[in-house]
């Protein structure tokens, strides 16, 4: 009798006649009232989101969500160092240096060695730099103006104050 895929290799699937659920059958009781699940859903809907905006600019703008948050704080903090954007910018240095990198074999941040401190380099944009913040801008203002929309002016202060309040007692 010939062994099924699932008997030959016990790590491969096994088979069902049960159909899989789609996403709009799956069962969300357990998770309805789970506010972790639901920041992170709103999170990944706002980088789509945000994401489509600056495909919108154009399909060759290889830029994403966060991009324009780390090309802003070097734009706003001219010399500034690379822990420094990442403690704002709330993310790694495992994470940013990459992008970093990436920026700076693009010819969008100068890196420069800082004098009084060999280990540390200072940050500025380069014009191309700056021309690739002013697209991103464009697609910033057009998601934060459908954010606006969905919260609603009355509750934006709100909002904003009760997302900082999550990030300082959890960051």
């Amino acid at each position: 009798m010939p062994r099924s895929p699932s008997s030959a290799n016990p790590s491969a699937p096994k088979e069902t006649d049960q159909q899989s659920a789609t996403p709009e059958e799956l069962n969300l009781e357990s998770l309805a009232g789970v506010a972790a699940f639901h920041l992170r859903l709103a999170a990944e809907a706002s980088q789509q989101a945000f994401n489509r905006q600056i495909e919108a600019i154009g399909p060759s703008v290889p830029y994403r969500t966060g991009h324009y948050t780390v090309l802003r704080l070097i734009a706003n903090n001219p010399g500034v160092t690379q822990t420094a954007v990442s403690s704002a910018a709330g993310r790694d240095k495992s994470t940013l240096t990459p992008l970093l990198n990436d920026f700076v074999r693009r010819g969008l941040v100068r890196r420069e060695t800082i004098s009084s401190d060999r280990r540390s380099y200072a940050l500025t944009l380069t014009p191309e730099g700056e021309a690739a913040l002013a697209a991103l801008a464009k697609a910033s203002r057009a998601h934060g103006a459908e954010l606006d929309r969905i919260i609603g002016p009355e509750n934006k202060a709100d909002f904003i104050r009760i997302l900082r309040r999550i990030k300082e007692e959890l960051g």
